[in-house]
């Protein structure tokens, strides 16, 4: 039997390879892509966007699965999808081909990030999961910092179509064989998994659990629209600070580490502590930071990449755990998949939207932001509360 400890390190590491050719490709590649097709970067972004929306239409099927099945053949899959998708995007001639293409990465994405890898490793280990799940986001927590670099080289050496190929292969040659060789789920989950329908001994009525997986979905969507919002604007927002453009691009790159950092705190310091409190903190982390910024402005600009990219780090973990603690391990990953489709959404309109209320107001959009964290902070106080009614009625 494969170890807890294998499992994460591979998951971790094919999930590391399926972010960098995904979520973090149009960053490099897209004014390439633009140029040689002849439209704009901003239509490959709207492209990306697409993708977005067909993982949020997927993430509900492909977690269905692999409750049914387990994690290997769906991730399996999605390696052949990501493959098939970027080998599409290189062949791209006109701006029909990058949307077809960037759909198909779609289908990848729902059944082949975050969302599954955690369901796989519910499906494996039950509520036993949650260290697993910590250690797969530490991996791919440098999927930026791999991806970028590696997707720049690529694209001065054999161009960006070659670069697509070459990131195809990888899922070929490297991140099909480690979704392979995961094990295969038992028929059944845990006994005591299956018997608990919360964790911790927490039993919610039905007009709880509808309540606390709307809070759930609300937080979800509020701190993704904010997550993206801030890497697809925050060099901008620290320019209409003050900062110079040396400054903002060396600043705004603190949040990747940043976002590692924050994944090790819950690695070890919290790893005790209830997901509800690391779910509060990481909420309130973004609006600190838009004070500090906004009290102190451009000196405070480190401090706020640093604390926005912490709490953005075990928001990410927080994503994986809170379903499990409130709702248990059966049907997880379909209950994922459905409380993702608005974080999803948003996570598609996030850069459009944030980008219009920042050439309005400048850094002033950091408000909407921070009152956004608030609201997610608020809906988190509300679960807890709900939690603890239901252990003091036990």
């Amino acid at each position: 039997m494969q170890s807890r400890t294998t499992t994460t390190v591979m998951l971790g590491v094919a999930q590391t390879l399926a972010w960098a050719s995904s979520y973090y490709l149009p960053a490099v590649l897209a004014g390439a892509i633009g140029r040689d097709v002849g439209i704009s970067a901003s239509t490959v972004f709207g492209a990306f966007s697409v993708a977005l929306l067909m993982a949020a239409a997927i993430g509900p099927w492909a977690g269905r699965r692999i409750d049914r099945l387990g994690g290997r053949p769906v991730l399996v899959a999605s390696n052949l999808v990501f493959a098939a998708g970027l080998a599409g995007l290189s062949q791209a001639t006109q701006a029909s081909h990058v949307f077809m293409a960037w759909a198909v990465m779609g289908l990848a994405m729902g059944s082949g990030l975050y969302e599954a890898a955690f369901a796989t490793v519910v499906r494996l280990h039950g509520q036993d999961a949650r260290r697993a799940i910590t250690g797969i986001t530490l991996f791919a927590g440098f999927a930026s910092t791999v991806g970028w670099p590696l997707s720049a080289w690529l694209e001065s050496v054999v161009g960006w179509r070659g670069a697509c190929l070459a990131w195809a292969a990888l899922h070929l040659v490297l991140g099909l064989p480690l979704n392979a060789l995961l094990p295969r789920a038992s028929a059944a989950l845990p006994a005591a998994d299956a018997a608990t329908p919360q964790g911790e001994g927490v039993r919610l009525s039905a007009a709880q659990q509808r309540r606390a997986a709307v809070l759930m979905a609300l937080v979800f969507a509020i701190t993704w629209f904010i997550s993206t919002a801030m890497a697809a604007h925050l060099p901008r927002l620290l320019l209409a600070s003050g900062a110079t453009a040396a400054v903002a691009v060396g600043i705004a790159a603190l949040v990747g580490p940043a976002q590692v950092a924050g994944r090790l705190v819950e690695f070890t310091f919290l790893r005790r502590a209830h997901p509800l409190l690391s779910a509060r903190m990481a909420a309130l982390a973004h609006p600190v930071a838009a004070l500090c910024l906004g009290l102190f402005g451009v000196s405070a600009a480190a401090a706020f990449a640093v604390l926005h990219g912490l709490g953005n780090g075990i928001m990410t973990i927080a994503v994986g755990t809170l379903p499990l603690l409130v709702f248990g391990a059966r049907g997880y990953g379909q209950r994922q998949g459905m409380l993702m489709v608005p974080a999803r959404v948003v996570q598609a309109a996030a850069p459009f939207l944030f980008g219009m209320a920042v050439e309005r107001w400048g850094d002033g959009a950091l408000w909407i932001s921070a009152m956004l964290g608030l609201c997610a902070c608020l809906a988190l106080a509300a679960m807890a509360a709900d939690m603890r009614r239901a252990r003091t009625v036990d």
